[in-house]
């Protein structure tokens, strides 16, 4: 089944070149059929990238799966023109009496601070308060996953001494046991790109599952066994591309950024890299989807959110 976007999203043409299976909202409206409704996020400084690619991976689901777009109210970003989040974006007062599947927190460029620094984290802690009662499920994806493990659990980031960069082996946890893993291999690669790292101790103190981790880049993804909700500390929705524009742009900027680990054919930057994480990325937002769907009621106002918490 389609992703339904809005009909005139700048993203639609890069998608549709991709051949995602795209759903207009005439069409949609037409459907007899409830589709999952998924609420993103974006704190990302280039909106429209990471548009595409979140939509392509919700967009291979076999269901219908509706996307609503959400920035910030108290921060404008500065990559992004006015015209474009008012035409496409929504607020937390725009979707306050809405109810979602799920809630997705995407990555931001500001991992090095502290939480309590961040220009819109009271909004952001308020957005989290609000999907307890409101959306199903939550995903994290980079510093959304660290920033919700904080708000919800109370596990802190530590700094690392060196930008952690590149694409790392992970391993499956043997006793993972969850849906949300099914078809993936014992080992598989994720891009990452922090400064930043969540420890084991402190996520096992919290009673949270690790999912997958890598011996040279730490824990990569975590999982609330009550909630369901899932935290990804890499990017398995990067391009092949993303990490090299990540690597000139710190270049350019003067930074001593190393070349990216297992990225480039034999470490060389001319060459072109090869994309060998998409296969995982479609697999679990896939399964992500599905076990949603599995576990939601067709009305998610008589969702008992108390009891979804865990509270």
């Amino acid at each position: 089944m389609p992703i339904k976007i809005p009909d005139t999203l700048p993203a639609r043409e890069s998608l549709m070149n991709e051949q995602v299976d795209l759903i207009d909202s005439s069409t949609a409206a037409r459907q007899d059929i409830r589709p999952m409704r998924v609420l993103l996020l974006n704190l990302m400084p280039k909106k429209a990238q990471t548009e595409i690619h979140y939509a392509r991976l919700l967009g291979a689901s076999p269901l219908q799966v509706e996307l609503t777009l959400m920035t910030t109210a108290s921060y404008s970003p500065k990559n992004t023109g006015k015209d474009h989040l008012l035409e496409f974006y929504r607020t937390l007062d725009d979707v306050r009496d809405e109810y979602f599947d799920a809630l997705i927190i995407t990555g931001a460029p500001i991992e090095t601070l502290p939480f309590e620094e961040v220009k819109y984290w009271p909004e952001l802690r308020e957005i989290v308060e609000w999907s307890k009662t409101h959306v199903f499920r939550r995903l994290g994806i980079c510093w959304g996953a660290q920033a919700l493990l904080y708000l919800l659990h109370g596990v802190d980031k530590v700094q690392m001494e060196e930008k952690l960069f590149g694409i790392y082996d992970h391993n499956l946890s043997p006793h993972h046991g969850s849906r949300l893993m099914q078809g993936f291999i014992d080992r598989f690669p994720m891009p990452v790109s922090r400064y930043t790292a969540n420890t084991v101790a402190d996520i096992e103190a919290a009673n949270l599952s690790i999912l997958a981790q890598s011996e040279c880049s730490g824990v990569g993804m975590v999982r609330c066994d009550r909630s369901g909700d899932l935290f990804i500390f890499n990017h398995l929705e990067y391009d092949a591309d993303t990490l090299n524009e990540e690597y000139r742009r710190d270049r350019d900027a003067g930074l001593d950024t190393a070349i990216p680990e297992n990225y480039f054919p034999a470490d060389n930057p001319d060459c072109d890299p090869i994309n060998r994480w998409r296969p995982y990325a479609f697999l679990l937002f896939n399964n992500f989807i599905n076990e949603m769907y599995q576990d939601t009621p067709f009305d998610l106002a008589t969702v008992d959110y108390e009891a979804t918490m865990g509270a």
